[in-house]
């Protein structure tokens, strides 16, 4: 008899995060959303009381996507301030970090699990007037290299996506010229769609991808260098 995983996908209840709940459903397995509303769950991921109050009534885990995330300021990194900074770490990175020590033990007692973190083109690239974001994202990838290593033993596997721009809510807010100029950068001449997205987490949640961790994909349409 097949046990049905469980998957939680933080920032769940829109973008990536709802498409990626989706197609995890339609693979079968029993999946939770986790959001500030609008959610099965809701928490916020930088409060780590909260969210092991409301994970620890669902069950054990066994695939955790990080997709909550926000861009933040957009402007020259002069300009940006101190508490900029810290609130779009508090959530990319910290909360990231926050859902990983929460579930990445029970994942590694059971002996299997896989962690999905939603990093960014931006991440790898740098975008200009986005600097916040930009190393926001570089500290999830180099998060996910560090962890893929420390549980590569275990049956655990711990990989980042690297996606270039993708339409969704969280794009809204950004500001045209940027989003055109960032577009522009993909040899596509598209933006992609979260169903594309989700369809690459799901193959890393899964019993498909057995041999890779600790690595970044990237899904930009071409853009990606390196």
């Amino acid at each position: 008899m097949t046990t049905t995983r469980t998957a939680l996908v933080t920032g769940g209840a829109s973008g990536l995060g709802a498409a990626t709940a989706h197609r995890l459903r339609a693979a079968g397995l029993r999946v939770l959303t986790l959001d500030l509303a609008g959610a099965d769950l809701t928490a916020d991921v930088t409060d780590e009381e909260a969210l092991r109050r409301v994970v620890g009534e669902t069950g054990p885990v066994d695939v955790l996507v990080n997709s909550a995330g926000i861009v933040g300021a957009n402007k020259p990194l002069v300009e940006t301030t101190a508490d900029e900074w810290r609130r779009v770490f508090e959530i990319n990175v910290l909360g990231t970090v926050n859902t990983m020590r929460l579930l990445v033990p029970g994942m590694r007692e059971r002996g299997w699990g896989r962690v999905v973190n939603v990093a960014s083109m931006a991440g790898k690239d740098g975008n200009p007037n986005l600097s916040i974001y930009s190393a926001s994202k570089a500290a999830v990838i180099g998060l996910t290299k560090s962890a893929g290593k420390e549980l590569a033993t275990t049956g655990v596997l711990v990989n980042a996506i690297a996606p270039a721009v993708i339409a969704t809510p969280m794009n809204d807010g950004t500001a045209p010229d940027v989003l055109a100029y960032m577009t522009s950068l993909i040899p596509m001449k598209r933006v992609g769609r979260p169903e594309e997205v989700a369809e690459l987490v799901a193959f890393l949640a899964s019993d498909r991808v057995s041999f890779s961790t600790g690595a970044v994909y990237d899904i930009s349409g071409g853009r990606a260098t390196y």
